[in-house]
């Protein structure tokens, strides 16, 4: 079941269900993609048409925010878990080991594909994963190609996309039915995993105020975008709470 929020259809469930849902699409090889959704992504969506409908098609959109979540309570009367990026990333790779399913790391600098290369042996020792940071411009046909065959040949059932929004689902959606595994969206969870960056505490994850702790540390990259994306979610949100939003 999903709930639209402003311009998304976010998939409803309890945190398990999303973990043993992406594990499934994984296990199947099933070409696959998982979304993870907060403000700027809501935002971004309702801005862009095509990108909404992007988004709209994966297979899984998890409410990463707890805006959004708290957006399905004030919409619908619902209680919906967060489904954040920062932990379904650690969640996955200990069920993948687990399962001895294989996993692939996409995107990212090569300084931290090698940081994260290091936490995962340490942290998930009998877990295959594999990695690659591509150039950070367009890629050629060729390139595409080569990536899919690396991801592919290498037998990857969960491929973890940190090429950040909106550039990663464009990227997921374009390799759906090209790469056989569950792709996920990550997004800033992967330099928090290993510890290139901080997370806000657990009382302001759940005071909805993560993004205030995240402007804290890139005030000069995150303050207009938080300044626009932030304010426009609320008077959407208030306006699909009147009935006044088509």
């Amino acid at each position: 079941m999903n709930y639209r929020v402003v311009s998304l259809a976010i998939s409803a469930g309890k945190y398990k269900g999303f973990v043993d849902n992406a594990i499934k699409l994984g296990t199947n090889s099933i070409s696959s993609y998982v979304c993870v959704a907060n403000v700027h992504m809501c935002i971004e969506a309702y801005d862009n048409a095509d990108f909404a409908r992007i988004v709209n098609q994966a297979d899984l959109v998890t409410p990463d925010g707890m805006p959004l979540a708290k957006a399905i309570k004030l919409l619908y009367g619902v209680e919906q878990d967060r489904v954040a990026g920062m932990d379904l990333l650690p969640d996955l790779l200990a069920e993948a080991e687990k399962e001895n399913l294989k996993c692939f790391v996409y995107g990212g600098s090569e300084k931290m594909l090698a940081n994260s290369e290091a936490y995962i042996q340490e942290h998930y020792p009998n877990l295959q994963c594999g990695f690659h940071s591509p150039p950070f411009r367009a890629l050629t046909t060729e390139e595409e190609l080569a990536d899919c065959d690396r991801i592919n040949n290498f037998g990857a059932h969960l491929v973890f996309v940190a090429l950040g929004c909106p550039k990663q689902e464009k990227w997921m959606a374009k390799m759906k039915g090209r790469i056989h595994a569950c792709m996920l969206g990550i997004g800033g969870a992967l330099p928090v995993m290993i510890g290139m960056q901080d997370r806000a505490p657990a009382w302001m994850q759940k005071a909805s105020l993560e993004w205030l702790y995240r402007l804290g540390q890139e005030p000069k990259r995150l303050f207009k975008r938080y300044a626009y994306t932030n304010s426009k979610f609320i008077y959407l949100l208030m306006k699909q709470k009147l009935g006044l939003l088509k």
